[in-house]
């Protein structure tokens, strides 16, 4: 999924010579990371320019309508450091914008607990531990879409808040965000959930990467408590993106008094994705992001800031920049963004049901193809995974992809149409992500399952 922010680094790990202990080896990686030199210099300059860039994205997208030649302009005139100023908020409106954030943080907190929905195990952590989640994300995103909806009706604050705020929000985000990263850097460190945890030797890296794999808290007033990973990845990262385009196209309509073919593109193959991927919330707790990737800074940084500003900002520019598509372009567009969330989705089903099934699923009306792949955990225990060979994923082993970047490029589109290339990063931000994603996960799934992979 593209729900998170990757930075194409690879920690190097402590392991034995031995070909033979692959498997134990995978099991150490998130108990006995280590880090180079490189990698702590990779994630630092990582750390710096991304923090600086959330400051002055917005402004591009709002002020400089989204061109990259007015901010390079403003960098010769200013330099760096006066452009930030220039561009910052002031306190008084991250404040302001911070009520609405702490707001929805509430509730979707509320809603993890309160709305209804069956448990689900989680996969097996490399320390054995299993974790545990209630599976109620689609309607968690359905009632925040209708609060926000009826909120607006209501009077309590307008369809547009969300680009109303923005500047102060973005900022303000940015800042919690550090802070929050510490603190899950210090609890990894200190109290963990789970075993799954520990320290890279450095403090860059334990900042960067993380020190705890399943961090929870709240378990006095929640017996499973609230996975933290989950919050930020799921139900503020994803819930926010899918809530905002809605919010962008209802300022659009608010200063215009109609909604541009250009937007309704942009706009609803982007809610469709968002509500494809609660449909499939609880597959997602199997991917790399929560099986591998600690909860650190470009993880949980990523969903909390990097994810309302880059996924989002082709919608953002649209909002004060309408134009009109055409009708054929627009319902062929919007077919093809669709269509590339229906495969998407389906290449996704499919492994959900050979796994719930058992390896015993129909595929495309056949049984299922499968490989038995054994493992071990750090504990020593010998486990089997299966692993699906046909359908989608006898196309190729990251086909899903290709329907994903489909549909990016279909959101993303518009705004490059109508004269930005700033406001068309995600598209290519997301092409290297996934790149990324691939060779990472075939990296870990060589080393966990050897030659059955």
């Amino acid at each position: 999924s593209s729900a998170s922010l990757s930075c194409g680094f690879i920690l190097r790990y402590t392991m034995g010579d031995s070909k033979s202990k692959d498997a134990e080896k995978w099991a150490s990686k998130n108990i006995n990371a280590t880090s180079t030199l490189a990698d702590n210099l990779q994630g630092f300059a990582l750390i710096v320019t991304t923090v600086y860039m959330v400051s002055n994205y917005y402004y591009i997208m709002t002020q400089l309508n989204g061109s990259w030649m007015q901010w390079f302009a403003l960098i010769q005139e200013k330099g760096f450091i006066g452009t930030f100023q220039h561009t910052y908020p002031t306190w008084e409106e991250i404040v302001a914008s911070m009520h609405y954030v702490w707001r929805f943080m509430a509730v979707q907190l509320a809603f993890m607990a309160l709305v209804p929905g069956p448990m689900h195990k989680g996969p097996v952590a490399p320390s054995g531990h299993i974790p545990t989640y209630k599976a109620n994300g689609t309607a968690c995103f359905t009632l925040t879409l209708i609060l926000w909806a009826a909120g607006s009706y209501a009077g309590f604050w307008t369809g547009g808040v969300i680009y109303d705020i923005y500047p102060g929000m973005i900022a303000g985000l940015n800042i919690f965000s550090l802070f929050f990263t510490s603190f899950l850097c210090l609890k990894g460190l200190f109290f963990p959930s789970t075993p799954d945890s520990g320290s890279t030797g450095s403090i860059v890296m334990d900042f960067f990467w993380g020190t705890e794999l399943y961090p929870r808290v709240g378990h006095w007033l929640w017996s499973i408590g609230w996975d933290l990973k989950l919050f930020t990845n799921c139900r503020f990262g994803m819930i926010f993106w899918g809530l905002s385009v809605c919010s962008y196209a209802a300022k659009q309509y608010e200063m215009y008094g109609f909604l541009s073919s250009s937007m309704l593109v942009s706009s609803l193959t982007q809610v469709v994705y968002v509500f494809k991927f609660f449909n499939w919330e609880m597959g997602y707790m199997h991917t790399m992001d929560i099986q591998h990737d600690r909860a650190g800074f470009y993880i949980c940084w990523g969903c909390l800031v990097w994810v309302p500003l880059i996924y989002t900002c082709h919608t953002l520019y649209l909002t004060n920049n309408p134009f009109e598509l055409g009708y054929a372009v627009t319902g062929g567009l919007i077919a093809l963004g669709l269509l590339g969330v229906w495969v998407n989705f389906q290449a996704d089903e499919q492994k959900r049901l050979f796994r719930e099934s058992d390896g015993k699923a129909l595929i495309w009306g056949k049984p299922a193809k499968k490989i038995e792949a054994p493992y071990t955990t750090a504990r020593g225990e010998s486990k089997t995974n299966l692993l699906l060979a046909s359908g989608w994923w006898g196309v190729s082993r990251h086909f899903h992809y290709i329907p994903e970047l489909t549909a990016a490029f279909v959101w993303c589109s518009p705004a490059l149409w109508g004269g930005t290339i700033a406001g068309f990063s995600y598209f290519p931000f997301l092409v290297i992500l996934l790149f990324t994603r691939a060779f990472r996960d075939d990296e870990r799934c060589r080393s966990k399952y050897g030659a059955s992979w």
